[in-house]
């Protein structure tokens, strides 16, 4: 399930801390800054991107991986829902499911690339 890293439990823990961040950031109301139109997409495909870049660093390939991926779009559209049911800040935008979705698969995909062990052979050093 997990790579052979030095201290999988480690990762995998502060992995699970940067989704409950994204998750918690999601819900919470915003900061008060000024972004370019549609500047946010570019914050969620970027966030979800790390997040699932991170998963490939942690899990290893194969099926496992795949359903990590699937969790993160979930998790995406389904916090989109929420901040429309039960936030009064936010609101419910399905071009940011989409943008999270987007960063799903770039993060993904770099299991394709050279870099989907660069913690390991961080590790290894």
């Amino acid at each position: 399930m997990l790579k052979p890293l030095r201290r999988p439990y480690l990762w995998l823990g502060l992995w699970c801390l940067a989704v409950a961040v994204v998750a918690v950031a999601s819900l919470t109301p915003p900061p008060p800054m000024e972004l370019p139109r549609n500047g946010d997409k570019v914050e969620h495909l970027l966030a979800y991107a790390l997040l699932a870049a991170g998963a490939v660093q942690i899990f290893a390939p194969g099926r496992r991986l795949w359903w990590v991926g699937a969790g993160l779009v979930l998790m995406g559209v389904l916090l989109e829902l929420a901040q429309g049911a039960f936030t009064t800040t936010r609101l419910a935008d399905p071009r940011d499911a989409l943008a999270n979705t987007l960063g799903v698969l770039l993060g993904l995909l770099t299991v394709l690339t050279p870099w989907r062990d660069a913690l390991l052979r961080r590790q290894s050093l």
